[in-house]
C-alpha cells in the first residue's frame, strides 16, 4: 500500500542507528526513531519482514507463525497499533481455545461442569484434593516449572493439563525447565482463580487487574500480523528508514566498550556499515559469537548454553467450510507429535480466499536437525494429515495440500543452566555502551509481541538521553502491566515505573535476570 511520506523535519545527525532484525522489536525501535526524525538502517536476514509474527501466504491463503493475539494493557503499545493500522482493519474476535485430552475436548480457561463430565467425578475430587494439598504444602524453594505449576493447580492436574503438553513444547522434562517461564507465561492464573472465573462466568481481577490467561476477546487484523508489521515497513521506509533484507551479519566490529561497525552479506556481497547506536534482536547467543575480536572464553561459553527451542508450522488446505470453532487447539495426546492447531479461518475469515475451504496450522515443536527438522516437507505433509485423522478433526480424503515454514530459535530455553549463563553474558554485553538488546531472542527472554515492542520503544528512550531498565518489562511483578497515564502530554509518565537509577551494568540478583 501507498503512503504519504510524513514532515518529520531533518534527520538527526548526530545519531547514526542500525537495527539487527526486522521484527516487532526491530521494526517498532524503526518506527519509533522515525517520530523522532532519525534515519536507522534494519537489517533482515529473512526474505519478508514480520519475525515470529510474520504472516506466510500460500495460494492466497494466509496463515501466521503461530497465533498472535493484539491485546496489550500498555497504553504505548496500544496506541502504536491504532496508528499503524485503522478503522477496519482490526477485527473484534472471540477467543475459544480447548485442550485436547484422553479423547476429550476441555475448554481453556476451565468451564467447571466440562472439567468434572470430562474427568469424571472421581478424577475430579482427587483434583480437589491435591489442590487442597498444594496449598497446605507447597513445595519450597519454587525452582522449576513443576514445581510452580503443581504449588497453584496440584499434582494431579499438572500431570494432566500441563505435563505432556509442556514437554511436547520444549523437549525437556518438567523438572529441567525454570520457574520463571511459567511465571511469566501463567501470571496470576491459578486453579482456584480459574474455577472461580468459570463460577461466575465473569473476568477474573488478580490486584484489579484482568488476568490475561483469561482474556476472552481480542483484536486481530484482518490479513494476519504480517499486515501490521508490513504497513510499518512502508510507515518506515516513507520516513527515509533504510531496509536491508534477505542481509546476513556475520560480524561485529567492537572497541573499547563501543560497537564500531557491522561486517554484513547482501546476496553474496560484503560490507562494513558503521554507525553511532546499535539495536539487535538476534539470538544473543549468536550475536556473542559474532563479537570480533572474540569474547572471553567464559562469557563465550556461557553463551553457547543458552538453548532454543525450534518449531515448524504445516498448513493444511482442506476442503470443508468448517471444521471446530476454536482460535487454537492445545495437543497433550502423547499419541501424536502435533502440539497446537491453528485454525486460521476462526481468527479472520479474510485469511482463507475460498469459503468453502479451511486452512489449519499444525504445529510441531523441535531441535534444528533433528529427526522433524530434517524430514522433507511432502513427508511432514503426510504426517500431519495423518495426526488431524487421528485425532479426529478433518478425514484425510478432505485435505487438499500442504505447505511447510520452518522457524529457527523460536523459543529461548528456560532450561537448568540459562540462568547463570544470561548473567555472565548481560554483564559481559551491558559494558559495551552503544549495543542494545530488545525482543524475545534479543534479550533471552520469553516475551510476548508487545512485550518485544516496550523493549524497543524503552531502548529508543534510552537512545534520545532516558534511562529506562528494559530488563523489568515482563518480569513476575507485571510493571508493564502495572503502567497507567497520569494524563497530560507527558507520555514519559505511562513508563515511571521503568525508569532506572541504576547503570546499565545489571547488579547481580535473581530479579535482575528473570
Amino acid at each position: 500500500m501507498s503512503i504519504k511520506s510524513e514532515n518529520l523535519g531533518p534527520p538527526v545527525a548526530q545519531k547514526d542507528v542500525v537495527i539487527i532484525g526486522a521484527g516487532p522489536a526491530g521494526l517498532t525501535a524503526a518506527y519509533e526513531l522515525s517520530k523522532a526524525g532519525i534515519r536507522s538502517t534494519v537489517l533482515e536476514k529473512d526474505s519478508i519482514v514480520g519475525g515470529l509474527s510474520r504472516t506466510v501466504c500460500y495460494k492466497g491463503y494466509h496463515f501466521d507463525v503461530g497465533g498472535h493475539r493484539f491485546f496489550t494493557k500498555v497504553k504505548a503499545v496500544d496506541d502504536m497499533w491504532r496508528e499503524v493500522l485503522k478503522d477496519g482493519q482490526f477485527l473484534r474476535r472471540q477467543r475459544l481455545s480447548r485442550i485436547y485430552y484422553n479423547g476429550r475436548f476441555f475448554n481453556y480457561p476451565l468451564h467447571t461442569a466440562n472439567v468434572v463430565f470430562g474427568l469424571g467425578v472421581v478424577n475430579s475430587i482427587l483434583v480437589l484434593l491435591s489442590y487442597f494439598r498444594a496449598q497446605m504444602f507447597p513445595d519450597k524453594p519454587e525452582v522449576t516449572f513443576e514445581q510452580w505449576v503443581s504449588n497453584r493447580f496440584g499434582k494431579r492436574l499438572y500431570r494432566i493439563f500441563f505435563k505432556t503438553y509442556t514437554e511436547k513444547v520444549w523437549g525437556i522434562p518438567c523438572n529441567e525447565i525454570a520457574a520463571e517461564w511459567a511465571a511469566q507465561r501463567i501470571k496470576g492464573l491459578s486453579l482456584f482463580t480459574a474455577v472461580k472465573d468459570a463460577l461466575i462466568r465473569g473476568r477474573v481481577k488478580e490486584k484489579g487487574e484482568i488476568i490475561k490467561t483469561l482474556i476472552d476477546a481480542f483484536d486481530y487484523p484482518a490479513l494476519g500480523p504480517g499486515m501490521m508489521w508490513n504497513t510499518v515497513l512502508d510507515l518506515v521506509q516513507s520516513r527515509g528508514t533504510k531496509i536491508l533484507l534477505q542481509t546476513s551479519v556475520t560480524r561485529i566490529f567492537w572497541s573499547s566498550g563501543n560497537v564500531t561497525g557491522l561486517e554484513i552479506e547482501t546476496g553474496g556481497e560484503a560490507q562494513v556499515i558503521p554507525g553511532t547506536h546499535f539495536i539487535s534482536s538476534m539470538p544473543m547467543r549468536e550475536l556473542v559469537q559474532k563479537l570480533d575480536p572474540a569474547v572471553p572464553d567464559e562469557v563465550l561459553r556461557a553463551a553457547e548454553k543458552l538453548n532454543y527451542r525450534d518449531f515448524l508450522t504445516i498448513a493444511l488446505i482442506i476442503d470443508k467450510p468448517q471444521l471446530f470453532p476454536d482460535n487454537w487447539i492445545y495437543v497433550h495426546d502423547p499419541k501424536v507429535r502435533v502440539g497446537r492447531i491453528q485454525n486460521f479461518k476462526n481468527w479472520s475469515p479474510h485469511m482463507v480466499p475460498d469459503p468453502g475451504k479451511t486452512c489449519l496450522g499444525l504445529e510441531y515443536f523441535c531441535f534444528e536437525g533433528d529427526d522433524l527438522w530434517t524430514m522433507n516437507d511432502g513427508e511432514l505433509v503426510r504426517l500431519a494429515t495423518r495426526e488431524l485423522s487421528q485425532l479426529g478433526l478433518a478425514e484425510e480424503s478432505d485435505i487438499l495440500e500442504g505447505t511447510v515454514v520452518r522457524v529457527p530459535k523460536a523459543y529461548p530455553v528456560y532450561d537448568s543452566t540459562y540462568r547463570e549463563a544470561l548473567w555472565t553474558v548481560r554483564q559481559f554485553l551491558e559494558e559495551i555502551g552503544n549495543l542494545y538488546l530488545v525482543g524475545r531472542n534479543g534479550m533471552h527472554k520469553y516475551n510476548n509481541q508487545d512485550h518485544s515492542m516496550l523493549t524497543a520503544m524503552l531502548t529508543v528512550k534510552n537512545i534520545l538521553g532516558a534511562n529506562y531498565d528494559i530488563w523489568q518489562v515482563n518480569v513476575d511483578q507485571e510493571f508493564h502491566e502495572e503502567i497507567r497515564s497520569k494524563g497530560g502530554t507527558d507520555t514519559d509518565d505511562e513508563f515511571a515505573l521503568l525508569r532506572s537509577t541504576q547503570p546499565r551494568v545489571p547488579q547481580r540478583s535473581q530479579q535482575s535476570i528473570k
